[in-house]
């Protein structure tokens, strides 16, 4: 089973990660960013040689609501009708600050860019999902959250807060497309290897050294590529709305 989809910050890190497992796995992939097309089409065109399927670069600030029209006319007009997005796109505080030092302004940026972008693009892809409804076609949306939707970190509030928006929109959006015959996951990710962790990385060296994950290594993107892969085979066609824990064993409680 092939289908089209969509991965929202798509050029770098988990998104890049996703997008490559996609296209591998025999996938039509569209994914978007805020950078000029140069070399992100430059991927997408090396990855369509190398995989066999369509994939291409859209330039989209998915934070802008009034884009997401013209981001899926242009989607669909090249690769045809979306039967998956992958809200990928987020983004860290410019600047870690304790609780009683963080700005409005970086509340509101992640707030914007993490819950409220994916949300109204959901919103956008589920109205056209649910028109095609009945055509017996799998489709799905994946919200990538992450284990700070549970786990409180103080110097970065905003960005739980964020992905904790996106864990309850994954519920929302479950209960209301079910009957429209759209899956709806959250896939969770632990500490990764990425441009977001790398300001960071001594800290989880210590952290994951010590045991904080069962597993005693960083996570990579292409662990979470593969579990996008999984669910976009319709594995899990049964088991909407749940939240697939990517994280070594982190979120296993123990003592």
């Amino acid at each position: 089973m092939s289908l089209t989809a969509l991965v929202t910050g798509g050029t770098r890190g988990i998104g890049a990660g996703i997008v490559e497992a996609l296209a591998a796995a025999g996938h039509q992939v569209a994914f978007c960013g805020r950078g000029e097309s140069g070399q992100h089409a430059a991927t997408a065109e090396e990855l369509s040689r190398r995989c066999g399927v369509k994939v291409r670069y859209f330039q989209c600030d998915v934070s802008d609501r009034e884009s997401h029209e013209a981001l899926l006319d242009a989607v669909e007009g090249e690769l045809g009708p979306l039967e998956m997005l992958v809200n990928n796109a987020g983004v860290a505080p410019s600047v870690r600050a304790d609780l009683l030092e963080m700005g409005a302004d970086s509340f509101e940026r992640l707030m914007r860019i993490n819950a409220e972008g994916p949300f109204f693009l959901t919103q956008a892809v589920a109205r056209r999902m649910a028109a095609r409804k009945g055509d017996g076609v799998f489709r799905l949306i994946v919200n990538v959250s992450s284990i700070s939707a549970d786990y409180a970190s103080v110097n970065r509030g905003e960005y739980c807060l964020s992905k904790a928006a996106v864990s309850m929109a994954t519920k929302l959006w479950a209960t209301r497309l079910a009957d429209e015959g759209v899956a709806v996951y959250e896939v969770r990710p632990g500490i990764i290897q990425s441009d977001m962790t790398s300001t960071v990385s001594a800290k989880y060296d210590r952290l994951i050294a010590d045991g904080c994950c069962l597993q005693r290594r960083w996570g990579v993107p292409a662990d979470i590529g593969k579990a996008m892969v999984m669910l976009a085979s319709g594995a899990l066609a049964y088991s909407t709305g749940q939240v697939i824990n990517v994280d070594g064993g982190f979120s296993v409680q123990r003592f």
